[in-house]
């Protein structure tokens, strides 16, 4: 896991400037032990603040945006859903020569599923998908539109010149192939759906052999419920993979998009991340190989 600079553009945020923006803003826990957090995250900082609470700051401009959403939404969406997810308490403003908005948070007790994977990978399909559908069958009055909601032709090029950066490290005609076939899949054309958005090992926590929480709603949103079908084949396999879909009844079109996007987003984060974040490079390369491997 980083605790260093992922983004040439991004923040540089360390622990005094947490201290002098508590002392500002929410002066009754600055006295609070402030301990960074190793985590694999890339748009948020993360640090614990006493042994109750968690403070998050954006580390890159594009992620700037989403303390308000997870303020606005996670407090309405949390009694509907049947794992924790995070409760925010309190939001920070910009100072301290920090120029955005930043939250406190409870502190949720948990090893992230990469750290800490399950040995009944079937009970642990069958968790994922009652969240999904959980959250899926919240109301949408309101709601934003989710950045990985879209149709999967709006990550046409993205994806492509990610394939072209990999050559040399993968079977970039099989990428090429499994990713068109997935934009032949048709697109989704049922009322949009809640959707997390980033369902990667490192945003489950795991508490004893269960699932017991979803973290990081940076991506959470409305639109095309394939995107949250990801899991499949970064995190299960095999049996699993099918006791997964079956729970969500999901069908050929669905199954296929939700593969498009495993593919898509695993294909742009490797070469992005290669060297400054081995584990989310680690998933997506777990991602590709389960992908081509279906082909």
């Amino acid at each position: 896991m980083s605790t260093g600079k992922m983004h040439a553009d991004e923040i540089n945020i360390n622990t005094s400037l947490v201290r002098r923006l508590l002392a500002s803003q929410f002066p009754q826990w600055a006295k609070l032990p402030i301990t960074p957090v190793r985590s694999a995250g890339s748009d948020n900082a993360l640090y614990r603040l006493g042994k109750e609470l968690a403070v998050r700051l954006p580390r890159i401009g594009w992620a700037a945006g989403q303390m308000e959403k997870e303020h606005d939404w996670l407090p309405k969406l949390a009694p509907h859903l049947p794992l924790a997810i995070p409760a925010p308490l309190a939001q920070g403003v910009p100072g301290e020569g920090y120029p955005w908005r930043w939250s406190i948070y409870r502190w949720l007790a948990g090893v992230d599923l990469f750290a800490r994977p399950l040995s009944d990978q079937r009970q642990l399909a069958r968790d994922l998908a009652r969240f999904i559908a959980a959250l899926r069958r919240i109301d949408t009055t309101g709601a934003p539109p989710a950045d990985r909601g879209v149709p999967l032709a709006q990550r046409d090029a993205d994806t492509r010149a990610a394939i072209a950066a990999l050559r040399g490290m993968l079977d970039t005609e099989a990428a090429t192939a499994a990713w068109e076939a997935a934009l032949r899949a048709p697109e989704w054309d049922g009322p949009p759906t809640w959707l997390h958005g980033d369902l990667l090992p490192t945003n489950l926590l795991v508490r004893g052999r269960r699932l017991s929480a979803v973290i990081d709603f940076g991506g959470l949103g409305v639109g095309d419920p394939a995107c949250d079908l990801m899991p499949a084949w970064s995190i299960l396999a095999g049996e699993s993979r099918q006791i997964f879909r079956a729970a969500l009844a999901v069908d050929n079109a669905m199954w296929a998009r939700g593969r498009g996007w495993a593919l898509s987003v695993a294909l742009i984060a490797l070469p992005y991340y290669r060297t400054t974040n081995p584990i989310l490079a680690s998933i997506s390369r777990r991602s590709i190989d389960a992908v081509l491997a279906e082909r």
